[in-house]
């Protein structure tokens, strides 16, 4: 049997272990953008990770953000360099079931660019 490291975990996506509650660094990258947005004025508040919603019995969705409108206006952010299937479906789901606006966020490239492409559900 091969020697396995105490990160090894099945099934995790290129080697990578995800910690809940640390952000990657295209999360890191979108915080930057809300820090900014707050400062104007377009937002109150968001925390990551803020909530958790129950999608079926054992089948939760966990948004990357929360975020508060200046209206007072929740909001769902999700941010991806890549979309998992099942991630696509979770969000999809969630925004079936729950009275918020879910909104995805990638990194648009430079050479298109730069800044985020949005996909509303």
């Amino acid at each position: 049997m091969a020697y396995r490291s105490a990160n090894w975990t099945r099934g995790t996506a290129r080697g990578r272990v995800r910690i809940p509650g640390t952000m990657n660094k295209t999360e890191e990258r979108y915080t930057a953008e809300l820090e900014l947005r707050k400062r104007v004025g377009e937002i109150l508040w968001y925390r990551f990770e803020g909530c958790k919603l129950r999608l079926a019995d054992k089948t939760f969705y966990t948004p990357d953000f929360v975020v508060m409108l200046a209206n007072n206006q929740l909001e769902m952010h999700e941010v991806k360099g890549h979309w998992e299937d099942d991630a696509r479906v979770k969000i999809k789901m969630a925004a079936d079931q729950y009275p918020f606006i879910f909104r995805a966020f990638s990194v648009r490239p430079k050479r298109d660019g730069g800044g985020w492409e949005e996909e509303m559900f």
